[in-house]
């Protein structure tokens, strides 16, 4: 169980602001052809599982308006919200330098879990994190 493998989630879902008289229901944009485009609990969960993604840093896009269960099973209440995966589990990462707050979730023993909203430094020093392990 010595292996490490990271897996960064990106639960990033745009537009969730309930039902509005003119709100846009354009798809959203892909920003990176490095970015998994998730539209699917099947389609993470086999990214979740795949030995391309198992044991490298990568990220996923999940539209919780389109993707809705996912949203439920990993506890996503904000958006944009990034979920740290070790071996396809929700497993955090020890940041160096980075403390429980609004954004940053922390598990018992300290590790980030989860980053909610778009914190800019935290997101960078657990990636940063991540990239070390590999």
């Amino acid at each position: 169980m010595d292996n490490i493998y990271y897996i960064l989630l990106g639960l990033l879902a745009l537009f969730i602001v309930g039902p509005a008289l003119f709100s846009d229901r354009s798809p959203i944009p892909e920003t990176s052809g490095k970015v998994y485009k998730i539209t699917n609990e099947a389609e993470l969960n086999s990214l979740l599982s795949s030995p391309l993604a198992c044991g490298k840093l990568a990220f996923a896009k999940v539209n919780v308006d389109h993707v809705g269960n996912v949203a439920g099973k990993y506890s996503v209440s904000a958006m944009p919200t990034f979920v740290v995966f070790q071996n396809g589990v929700p497993k955090g990462v020890a940041v160096e330098g980075i403390s429980a707050s609004r954004s940053v979730s922390l598990s018992d023993d300290g590790l980030v879990e989860r980053i909610r909203g778009a914190d800019r430094a935290a997101l960078q020093a657990t990636v940063q994190a991540l990239a070390a392990k590999e």
